[in-house]
């Protein structure tokens, strides 16, 4: 694939590590992508970072017609830029746009996207210890017609952000609650699929919780309100009595990254994990009664960040006093060794720009 570059005449300045935040500033370039039935994808480029021209008819705004990825460069200690199983990502794309009825950017043609504009804005990879580039592809209808109907024009785009910590106080436990009144996501709905739309309606109950002192929420089901799904944006982990649990895939959780690099992990050093329905009542039994040794939400943008309290109907748990457990501390300093560089990586995990 041939990609067109322009580059920018006002070039930017990488901001010190400590007034990163997280997706708030933005490299010199963007790559875009256009799509139409008569043409397939056509005209990648790489340009200077801009706003986006589009019809108000357009049915993104309309018809939620929009998927995205979320992935990382990381700084090597040998200077080097590598990105983290980013052929994950562009599948799970693939996957998202084919539920959502969007047109399929290969998932060759968009890790190779990926690789030419990290490579144009390398000199934006932040070094200090905890910061990376955040890259985020996205891909949406552009179909300037108001009724129902299929895409039939569409772009492809990837920017990139250089952030620090996803949360404000970086690895320390959060406070969760369960959500018992909203929905996330149902079976064969859009649940597995990384769409806007879903965390568009998750907004509501994010707000909610946050305005009472939560980090985020923990989803149940939508259909009996009594298994535990993912955290606010993230896939959960729970040890309970020596035993590793995680919820099992079923249509309604997104199939993250990270999850599966945590599950590989466990099997690395020979702990079995239990991939299946967990109840709501017996977390929270687990909880009241100690045996809930650690829980955690794990993704790409936290990587690991520890549950230091649950609440779920009006009542309260510590979990492990509050500190970041073992467990939780061993998959971040080993993945984020293996995303950096400075620890071997077995799997094949990663490649360089």
């Amino acid at each position: 694939m041939y990609i067109s570059i322009t580059k920018t005449t006002h070039p930017g300045t990488l901001l010190p590590s400590d007034q990163l935040g997280f997706g708030i500033h933005y490299t010199d370039h963007m790559f875009i992508m256009d799509y139409s039935d008569e043409k397939g994808w056509y005209d990648p480029r790489i340009v200077p970072f801009q706003n986006i021209s589009l019809s108000p008819a357009a049915c993104v705004f309309h018809y939620g017609a929009e998927v995205f990825e979320g992935l990382k460069a990381y700084r090597r200690p040998d200077g080097e830029v590598q990105l983290f199983r980013p052929w994950d990502n562009m599948e799970r794309m693939k996957n998202s746009a084919i539920r959502l009825g969007l047109p399929v950017v290969p998932p060759e043609d968009a890790l190779e996207a990926v690789k030419a504009l990290v490579k144009v804005d390398e000199r934006w990879v932040p070094s200090d210890p905890g910061t990376s580039l955040y890259i985020r592809p996205f891909l949406y209808g552009t179909d300037a017609k108001l009724g129902l109907h299929g895409v039939h024009t569409a772009q492809f785009i990837i920017i990139l952000s250089p952030v620090g910590s996803y949360f404000d106080n970086g690895m320390e436990p959060v406070k969760i609650i369960v959500e018992t009144e909203d929905v996330r996501a149902i079976r064969g709905g859009t649940g597995e699929a990384k769409c806007g739309g879903n965390y568009g309606a998750s907004n509501r109950a994010g707000e909610r919780a946050f305005a009472n002192g939560y980090s985020q929420v923990l989803w149940l089901d939508g259909v009996e309100h009594k298994y535990v799904e993912e955290g606010g944006g993230m896939n959960v982990v729970f040890k309970i009595n020596g035993r590793i649990i995680t919820p099992m895939l079923t249509g309604s959780i997104l199939p993250g990254v990270t999850r599966r690099s945590c599950l590989q992990l466990f099997e690395d050093w020979g702990m079995p994990v239990e991939e299946r329905l967990i109840s709501v009542d017996e977390l929270f039994e687990a909880a009241a009664n100690g045996t809930l040794e650690e829980a955690m939400c794990v993704g790409t943008a936290a990587v690991i960040c520890p549950i230091g309290e649950l609440t779920y109907e009006g009542k309260a748990y510590t979990i492990n006093n509050f500190q970041t457990g073992p467990l939780a501390q061993k998959l971040y300093d080993t993945l984020t060794g293996i995303q950096w560089g400075t620890q071997p990586d077995p799997h094949g995990w990663t490649c360089k720009v």
